[in-house]
């Protein structure tokens, strides 16, 4: 909402559509991405989407105060070029698929009303969970997947899936002060590869007697006479489900080994801290100038492959050389992959039997971590349009020795219609 748009006011259709609370975007995103050294072989890959979200604030259009909805449909396209050197952890683009291969993927279809002053919002329907629940939108300067959108290990767990996935869900959001908040929220866990199907329209699934309960809390300061902005968040999650220890029959041996059935965990916990803090003020906006972010986020290693993520980054808008639309950014990332993970990829090679496939995809070795180094500067090239070259430095690919580390170029490409 408020975005600029390439065609302008689509002659004159968009001031009319805003006065009847009617907010219509329609954007595309290519990305272009290949590794030129490390990795399994080299290779490279384009990816890209097109998305409409409408939101309508039914205040305006009918007289319901204080009640939006939000829908939001995609179409995407290509694989990410990560798959094909290798790596299964930290794909390079975050844009790919989880679309389903269908014209219209439904990610978001919800609706949302306010309370005593907007002190209490109130959401429900069709949401991805990691939108709302350990998000940021500084993340998606980024082009790598691990961070975009919601950052990993939660958004692939199946209680906390996020962005295109979707939950059938409600939450609440309280605001106490002006500067702080507690969100809860209520999701049923689809135990299916899809949320909603390959689609995203059949909410109706089989198997949704199971629910994750997250809940954050959050502060929002502004310091000296500058407002630097900042963004303290903490958050916990707990998935009621019963999901198989990777390693572990039900007497605590390789369940590869032994043939016996697996041993089910009863419950799935993760938890996450998010900070991030403007340095310097370049503009008015929010993220107008120099800011530093770091984060970590947890989940159970005996039912996850991957038992937690830390990160560290800026960014900063080209105000000081004369491009204040523009933005430069660095981040590192680190992932350690579970004991448990590792235990089942031994007895694996033990037993001489192919590794396991999880959460992330193929496994080429016992897993241990991974490093992800990225650099980028997004240009403003035209109205509502930038390009984005990109760089990214990958230790450890698939969070295995058996590839030399690999270093991938990129270019991202984004316009608002």
């Amino acid at each position: 909402m408020g975005s600029q748009h390439f065609f302008g006011d689509w002659g004159g259709a968009q001031p009319w559509l805003l006065k009847h609370g009617i907010h219509l975007l329609a954007a595309i995103n290519e990305e272009f991405a290949g590794n030129f050294t490390g990795g399994k072989e080299k290779a490279y890959s384009d990816s890209g989407q097109v998305g409409v979200e409408v939101d309508i604030d039914w205040d305006k259009l009918a007289g319901v105060k204080n009640f939006w909805t939000h829908t939001l449909i995609v179409n995407g396209h290509g694989q990410s070029v990560s798959r094909n050197f290798g790596d299964s952890i930290a794909g390079v683009q975050e844009i790919y698929g989880a679309r389903g291969n269908v014209v219209a993927h439904m990610v978001a279809m919800y609706g949302e009303m306010a309370f005593l002053h907007n002190r209490i919002d109130v959401s429900a329907g069709w949401i991805p969970v990691g939108s709302f629940f350990a998000a940021s939108p500084l993340f998606c300067d980024f082009m790598n997947v691990a961070m975009c959108g919601n950052p990993a290990p939660n958004k692939y767990t199946e209680g906390n899936r996020d962005w295109p996935s979707g939950n059938l869900g409600a939450i609440v959001r309280v605001m106490p002060t002006t500067d702080t908040y507690l969100m809860a929220g209520l999701f049923a866990v689809s135990p299916h590869a899809y949320n909603g199907g390959i689609s995203g329209w059949a909410w109706a699934q089989s198997g949704l007697g199971k629910f994750s309960t997250p809940v954050e809390f959050g502060w929002m300061p502004h310091f000296g006479k500058d407002q630097l902005a900042g963004h303290y968040v903490i958050g916990y999650s707990y998935d009621n489900s019963r999901y198989p220890n990777l390693y572990e029959d039900i007497h605590g041996n390789s369940w590869q080994a032994t043939g016996l059935p697996r041993r089910y965990e009863a419950g799935r916990n993760s938890a996450w801290l998010l900070v991030d803090q403007m340095l310097v003020r370049n503009g008015p906006g929010n993220t107008n100038g120099l800011i530093a972010l770091a984060g970590a986020m947890y989940s159970d290693g005996k039912t996850v492959a991957m038992r937690d993520h830390e990160w560290v980054g800026m960014v900063d808008t080209g105000s000081a050389w004369g491009r204040p639309l523009d933005t430069i950014g660095a981040m590192y990332q680190h992932f350690d992959m579970s004991h448990t993970a590792a235990l089942q990829q031994e007895s694996s090679m033990a037993l001489g039997l192919p590794f396991q496939d999880n959460q992330w995809g193929n496994v080429y070795g016992p897993q241990s971590h991974e490093n992800v180094w990225e650099l980028f500067y997004s240009a403003h090239i035209a109205r509502a349009m930038a390009l984005q070259p990109d760089f990214q430095y990958i230790q450890r690919p698939s969070a295995t020795t058996t590839f030399h580390d690999a270093a991938v170029l990129g270019v991202q490409f984004t316009v608002v219609l």
